[in-house]
């Protein structure tokens, strides 16, 4: 069998994966900042905050 160029091995064409990968990572983009904007940060750091704080005096009370 002749090599194709820009096909893989098994005939897949390169460009056309690449273009689905471009596609893709916009959407993940998308989702991502979509998801951040309903994500309230000083909320979650007083929660880790809090939850860092409870597992310190758990830790504290097991010695």
């Amino acid at each position: 069998m002749a090599k194709q160029p820009n096909k893989t091995q098994s005939g897949t064409s390169v460009q056309h994966v690449k273009q689905q990968n471009a596609q893709a990572g916009g959407a993940q983009q998308q989702y991502g900042t979509e998801f951040a904007s309903e994500t309230n940060a000083q909320e979650v750091r007083q929660q880790n905050a809090q939850s860092q704080a409870k597992k310190s005096q758990n830790s504290g009370q097991q010695q």
